[in-house]
């Protein structure tokens, strides 16, 4: 059987996402990198106003678009896929400031179909780091993975927490809850 799934990691803002995925990356599975941090990058070195705390809805259509792509250029790869989040993710931020939802990134997003369950890395203090691209106090963090929470679900998602334990006992967690080898590479 041909396994298409595309499994997104999502959580809190510097909750070892990031790192699971370079984890997994190193185990020989294909992964795909948060759009959001390259939005964020770039529009910083632009001076674009596509950033989520100055032009959010700028900020998540480029989002939304990066991860239509990133799924279309996938499409034709036949095995897993393990994403650090997804447009979910960037819909939830409009969501959450109580901002309409344009039309054209409804529809984009549309095409972004997950696979169940999706793995929720938790607020994790020792872990959290802000920086220019990760402006954002830990309190908000927390708030904004309390609502992605909420917003998976509410699309037909079923989350599984990560532990807080160390970046190898997590990938061996994710890959033996979806029933797949612990490395790929062998």
């Amino acid at each position: 059987m041909i396994d298409r799934r595309r499994i997104v990691i999502s959580g809190c803002s510097s909750g070892g996402k990031s790192t699971l995925l370079a984890a997994l990356s190193d185990r020989g599975y294909a992964t795909i990198e948060e759009p959001g941090r390259n939005i964020v990058r770039e529009a910083l070195a632009s001076g674009s106003d596509a950033l989520p705390w100055i032009d959010p809805v700028a900020f998540v259509r480029k989002a939304v678009d990066q991860a239509r792509n990133s799924l279309r250029e996938m499409a034709p790869f036949d095995g897993p896929v393990f994403l650090d989040r997804s447009a979910i993710d960037a819909i939830a931020h409009l969501e959450r400031l109580s901002l309409p939802m344009p039309v054209d990134i409804t529809d984009q997003a549309k095409h972004c179909i997950y696979s169940a369950p999706v793995f929720m890395a938790p607020p994790w203090r020792e872990l959290y780091v802000q920086d220019d691209e990760r402006p954002l106090p830990f309190e908000e963090a927390t708030k904004e993975y309390n609502w992605l929470r909420l917003a998976y679900p509410r699309r037909g998602y079923v989350l599984i927490d990560l532990p807080r334990i160390s970046v190898e006992a997590r990938a061996d967690f994710m890959l033996r809850t979806l029933g797949l080898p612990l490395d790929r590479r062998a």
